[in-house]
């Protein structure tokens, strides 16, 4: 066993690694992209992002499960960087959006990009159209829109009001966000709205941006921006396998937990929830798919103990309203029961970063990756 501390940003970061067979109780915290303060694991502060190595640049732990605790990882802010300076829509444009609707577009000057993810703001920054949106939902949160207005309040609810006030001449969302009430009013005022697919996963990073860029009448930078996000997760998917264990008996275990503790909300992502895609890609095993967990399902004791995850993955926030490891294990005791909970071992991330599958979708996988593997190096 050896331990680790140093300081970052004018805070202590504690961090112990320790082989299976010593049953230490020391909890890591780390704030992945940014150091949090050492605490007892009741609770996790949230994490002020830093710079995070490339995989290519640590060395991997010799066993990946001799480390405890929780690495609590906010990515830095990254400069957008638009596939064109200045593109020009064809407009007018239609589209059938992914609801069958034929939806046509004649006016691209005050877009919303509205999604629980942030994906679809990010997308429209990337096609070089960033100057034209006007408001944001509460998970676009990079520093070029920061400044927009929120249109999602209580969280992620739709405002008509607030959308409506804008003015906007498109409006690009998916079934995330709710009322659908609020999206039928939208229509009903005569504005373009463009539902496009709500599904997440490696699988249709590049689908998906199209269908952003077609709505808004720039089907080339679409497929150019579709080819280079897909380029650098393959690229990042190739170097991760590099690092994680060849053997797949010797892959970390790992479920992903959804959970709100203070509106009583506990899943587990399963196959086809996007976090299958996630874990698989990190080059760690989906138990997901050896239980036959099924998409985003209410988590209990049972699959808990049947999954026997060597390690959870969460979103930072959710992490944070059950008040940390320790109240977690409280309201699931059987996840002590299990390697993840008996090492306290979690990795968290920012809830608008982990499961966004867009631009950064490189960034996210190379962060997840060195949590898992060489969480000392973050």
């Amino acid at each position: 066993m050896f331990s680790l501390s140093r300081s970052r940003g004018g805070r202590r970061v504690g961090t112990t690694y320790a082989p299976l067979a010593a049953a230490t109780a020391a909890v890591l915290l780390l704030g992945a992209c940014s150091p949090v303060t050492t605490q007892s694991s009741s609770a996790t502060e949230s994490a002020s992002a830093s710079a995070v190595p490339h995989v290519s640049d640590v060395t991997p732990l010799a066993d990946p499960r001799s480390w405890e605790g929780v690495v609590d990882i906010a990515l830095p802010a990254s400069e957008v960087d638009p596939v064109a300076d200045d593109p020009r829509s064809d407009l007018p444009v239609t589209v059938t959006d992914a609801q069958g609707t034929q939806v046509t577009v004649e006016d691209t000057s005050r877009i919303l990009a509205l999604d629980i993810y942030g994906t679809l703001s990010q997308t429209v920054y990337q096609l070089g159209l960033g100057d034209s949106v006007v408001g944001r939902d509460i998970s676009s949160q990079f520093p070029e829109i920061a400044d927009r207005p929120l249109v999602t309040s209580n969280g992620h609810e739709l405002n008509a009001e607030s959308i409506l006030a804008l003015d906007p001449t498109v409006v690009l969302t998916d079934t995330s966000l709710g009322p659908w009430d609020v999206i039928l009013q939208v229509r009903d005022a005569g504005i373009p709205v463009v539902v496009t697919d709500s599904h997440r996963g490696l699988d249709n990073l590049a689908s998906l941006t199209s269908q952003v860029a077609d709505a808004l009448g720039v089907p080339q930078e679409g497929k150019e921006l579709g080819q280079r996000i897909v380029d650098e997760a393959d690229a990042m998917e190739a170097e991760i396998a590099e690092l994680a264990p060849k053997d797949v008996n010797d892959r970390l275990r790992t479920v992903f937990l959804y959970v709100r503790g203070s509106s009583g909300v506990y899943y587990m992502f399963g196959q086809d929830s996007g976090a299958d895609s996630l874990i698989e890609a990190v080059g760690a095993y989906d138990v997901s798919s050896e239980i036959g967990w099924k998409g985003m399902r209410p988590l209990t004791d049972e699959g808990l103990v049947s999954a026997q995850p060597d390690v959870v993955l969460m979103m930072s926030e959710g992490l944070e309203s059950v008040g940390g490891v320790d109240g977690l294990l409280e309201r699931f005791p059987a996840l002590a029961q299990t390697p993840a909970g008996e090492h306290e071992r979690i990795v968290a991330m920012n809830d608008d970063q982990v499961l966004s599958y867009g631009p950064r979708t490189a960034d996210v996988l190379n962060a997840l990756a060195i949590a898992l593997y060489a969480p000392e190096d973050l």
